[in-house]
């Protein structure tokens, strides 16, 4: 049985790098990537937040240059596949998109360097209709560092928080260290998202969240999105149905029923076997109802819990 709707929090498929270089400039519907139009379960009504990924290693102009080529991508694609595909920007459009039939994509960034240390870039990057960016990817770029480095978030950093807020760009702390963490619970004065982190109690890696970050989120009204990648799923070996699982029991336990989302990290991750297509991801919905979670609970994590946060913090 599948869901009536999935809401993915966090892609890669839109640009090129380690994981997907394979294939055409279509990346969207490309044969070759993990998720494309085509590979959707066509009985599900399907939101995905597209990431335009910028490597640490782009900086400046170099990261500008960078977002633009693949934002011009995106759009570029929108149009040419517009009877499967809508560009939306709130719950409005989404259930808009959903009503006629097309998947709801929404565009994102992964990596704060694509503001090339500008602040004012982050009204025109919202005129161009992202709607969520993490402030880092895993090293230091000029908001702060990532989960492979040691400092919080720099003066800049600080100051994007309340312009992307007012802005209407979700702040996405996916990737931050846990110091950077800290400075963002000083300075958000609206609930923000981890679009693909896991539970470090689970699994140790220092790109899921302690406990501690997980319970503030609950309290705060934010939003998490489960990662399917293997290293954040379980410490070592090959992971299953199980260990998702145990992810979902744990934030469960911390009182995150209505803050679990879906944040798969399609072409940007190497997947377990049993999530390595949309229809396997959309196949969830079946393990959490077996697992004993009732309809509602499972379809908060599918799609109901993201549709009521966008509802409350992206005004229509």
């Amino acid at each position: 049985m599948y869901p009536w709707a999935l809401i993915d929090l966090h892609c890669d498929t839109v640009a090129d790098w380690k994981y997907t270089k394979a294939g055409t400039d279509d990346t969207m519907d490309d044969p070759q990537r993990v998720l494309s139009l085509s590979s959707i379960p066509p009985q599900v009504h399907w939101c995905q937040f597209y990431a335009v990924f910028i490597p640490d290693e782009c900086r400046g102009q170099q990261a500008i240059d960078y977002f633009e080529f693949n934002r011009r991508r995106f759009e570029r694609q929108i149009q040419k596949f517009s009877s499967r595909a809508a560009f939306c920007r709130n719950s409005r459009e989404i259930e808009a998109a959903w009503a006629e039939g097309r998947t709801a994509a929404v565009l994102t960034i992964e990596n704060g360097s694509a503001l090339a240390g500008d602040l004012r870039r982050v009204s025109l990057l919202a005129q161009q209709g992202v709607r969520c960016m993490t402030l880092t990817w895993n090293g230091e770029n000029e908001l702060g560092s990532g989960s492979q480095t040691e400092h919080g978030l720099s003066p800049l950093g600080r100051a994007v928080i309340p312009e992307m807020e007012r802005c209407n760009i979700l702040v996405d702390v996916s990737h931050l260290n846990d110091a950077g963490f800290r400075d963002v619970l000083e300075t958000a004065q609206k609930p923000f998202v981890a679009t693909h982190s896991n539970a470090r109690a689970v699994c140790g890696h220092p790109r899921n969240l302690t406990d501690d970050q997980i319970r503030e989120m609950v309290r705060r009204d934010c939003l998490i999105g489960l990662n399917y990648y293997v290293r954040f799923l379980k410490d070592s070996g090959p992971a299953g149905p199980d260990d998702l699982w145990h992810h979902v029991e744990h934030f469960l336990e911390l009182g995150a029923e209505k803050n679990l989302a879906l944040g798969s990290d399609f072409d940007g991750a190497d997947l377990p076997e049993f999530l390595n297509t949309p229809s396997k991801a959309a196949g969830l919905f079946d393990l959490f109802l077996s697992r004993g979670l009732s309809l509602e609970q499972a379809e908060g994590i599918l799609f109901r819990n993201t549709l009521s946060f966008l509802q409350r913090n992206l005004p229509a």
